[in-house]
């Protein structure tokens, strides 16, 4: 994948109360926290995973469609 072809919005769901919320991706910094605009629970990344894109949202963070290492 190239960098033309890198999605940068995502859709990221709580776990908690099942809100859904189209945000865009950082292409600079790894997202560690989001606070869920409905229920104000802070999401963090599930084991495994380097940010809360990858582990709540329909689309991996930028560094990992490109197949790099996120912050690493």
């Amino acid at each position: 994948m190239t960098e033309q072809n890198v999605v940068l919005e995502s859709t990221l769901t709580c776990p908690k109360c099942g809100h859904a919320e189209t945000e865009e991706m950082p292409t600079n910094a790894c997202q560690w926290f989001y606070k869920c605009k409905a229920c104000e629970t802070v999401l963090k990344p599930l084991e495994g995973d380097c940010c809360v894109y990858c582990s709540y949202a329909t689309v991996p963070c930028p560094p990992i469609q490109m197949g790099d290492s996120c912050c690493g």
